[in-house]
């Protein structure tokens, strides 16, 4: 289903502030309905052990001095995780209510600059700025495969020479669902892409759906490896491993190639 990314910007926008308004730390992690404030952000804590400490260490970058970009920060479920950690936090999202919650939940700290992306592009964030960039749980809900390539692309060219990046997203091709369950949401889907929220809203109420899912900014697009790879590399980002290819769950961790400096003797 074509979105045009004229429109999807403000479409991804008002759908997760629908979210927020709901209930932010649920739609931000989905696998619990029951969060407390202090449940929410140790998840986030102990994500960063598990998924973001390995890669720091195995790539040598110390975050105490360096500066970050954590690309979907939601309520700040991991936001103040780096920030923690890393001498400057740019906390991007493109939901001013998720935000809102986020600087609620983060008030104590001081290195955490808040940005609100237009949600096609990292333009409002300098080339070259940052030393690490992050995305989890953020990709997957792009609606469509174009809109997660220049993503990628963006997160390369933010990023200092020899910066690192690790980033996930939905690597699954083809859907779990039976005809029935597609044929419902394509209907769902078909109203969204046609912006009438509530009749999408309404049908997949009445299809025992959870309503805030309805739309493709929440069922994003899916990527091959190979995709990614051939991106990252045509800007200058090198994909050091995938892994968990062809799941929902797919990791790819790399770095910005080193910016060469021509030999003065030459």
């Amino acid at each position: 289903m074509r979105v045009s990314k004229s429109s999807s910007g403000a479409t991804m926008r008002r759908d997760w502030d629908g979210r927020a308004s709901k209930d932010a730390f649920h739609y931000v992690a989905t696998w619990r309905k029951d969060w407390t404030r202090e449940t929410f952000l140790e998840s986030g804590n102990k994500e960063y052990v598990k998924f973001v400490e390995p890669v720091l260490e195995e790539f040598e970058l110390v975050p105490d001095g360096a500066s970050m970009l954590e690309v979907g920060c939601g309520a700040g479920r991991m936001t103040g995780s780096f920030a923690r950690r890393f001498a400057t936090v740019n906390a991007l999202d493109i939901s001013t209510k998720m935000q809102d919650i986020a600087k609620e939940n983060l008030a104590e700290f001081r290195n955490i600059h808040w940005i609100i992306g237009e949600g096609t592009t990292l333009s409002i964030v300098p080339s070259e700025s940052v030393d690490f960039v992050f995305s989890y749980l953020v990709l997957q809900h792009l609606p469509t495969e174009d809109l997660v390539l220049t993503y990628i692309r963006e997160m390369v060219r933010v990023l200092k020479p020899s910066g690192i990046f690790l980033f996930q997203y939905n690597g699954t091709e083809r859907s779990t669902m039976n005809w029935k369950g597609r044929l419902a949401w394509g209907a769902v889907d078909a109203l969204w892409a046609l912006n009438l929220m509530r009749a999408s809203q309404a049908v997949a109420r009445l299809l025992s759906f959870d309503p805030e899912t309805a739309g493709k900014s929440w069922r994003g697009a899916s990527l091959r490896a190979g995709k990614v790879v051939e991106t990252l590399r045509a800007v200058g980002g090198i994909a050091v491993q995938i892994t968990g290819d062809h799941t929902p769950m797919v990791w790819c961790r790399g770095k910005k190639a080193a910016k060469v400096v021509p030999d003065a003797s030459i």
